[in-house]
């Protein structure tokens, strides 16, 4: 039996990242028609791979594949975001109310450092949005690494990267920068004082003026 060779990371698997970056940045435009030739040209690779690394980001969300017309970046209605929210809201303050009455000191320190990040970040004058954004990711996503349910982890994961479509139009909103830090804090208030029921309801209340912000 021959041996077989394993690369790291497969062609596709590069491709798609690749693509989800351009997607997330806007350089490919929600509801663009998406050139496989073109693209395939300037990686210099097959429309193999190509065509694989597309269908990994519809299973995502990110693109929508039309019969005989190809793939597109996936536009999201009011609807779509609503029910992402929706879910995320549901998740995440799970996630929240168990953090809150089962984080260790460690990890609780750990959120706090975090925190104070996106405090610094949001320093009134000197506020890079994308750093923001990154930031404020990073928090939601450890909070739910503390929390500690794979399952949970994968579906928010997937929800937040269609969430990302829409994402420059809440930030772009006058104060939506302060109000989510406030937020923050209220979140954080509430799992330091190990209130998971304050924790749940913190978290829904921020899910619920981000919506408000992203329409």
């Amino acid at each position: 039996m021959s041996a077989v060779t394993l690369t790291p990371r497969a062609l596709y698997e590069e491709v798609a990242e690749l693509l989800r970056q351009r997607i997330f940045s806007r350089e490919l435009e929600p509801g663009g028609w998406i050139d496989e030739l073109k693209l395939a040209e300037e990686y210099g690779i097959s429309r193999t791979p190509l065509r694989e690394a597309l269908k990994v980001l519809a299973a995502e969300g990110l693109v929508t594949m039309k019969v005989r017309r190809g793939a597109y970046v996936t536009e999201v209605s009011e609807k779509d975001l609503s029910d992402v929210y929706h879910l995320l809201s549901l998740l995440e303050s799970d996630a929240a109310s168990v953090v809150a009455g089962h984080a260790t000191d460690a990890e609780l320190a750990d959120l706090e450092r975090l925190h104070a990040e996106l405090e610094a970040a949001a320093t009134p004058g000197h506020v890079d949005r994308e750093h923001f954004f990154a930031l404020n990711e990073r928090f939601h996503m450890r909070l739910l690494a503390i929390a500690n349910n794979r399952w949970r982890d994968q579906m928010v994961a997937d929800l937040r990267k269609v969430m990302k479509l829409n994402r420059h139009n809440s930030l772009l909103k006058a104060g939506r920068i302060g109000e989510s830090l406030r937020e923050h804090r209220a979140i954080m208030a509430a799992i330091k004082a190990r209130d998971p029921q304050a924790a749940m309801a913190r978290t829904q209340e921020h899910f619920r003026n981000g919506l408000e912000a992203a329409n």
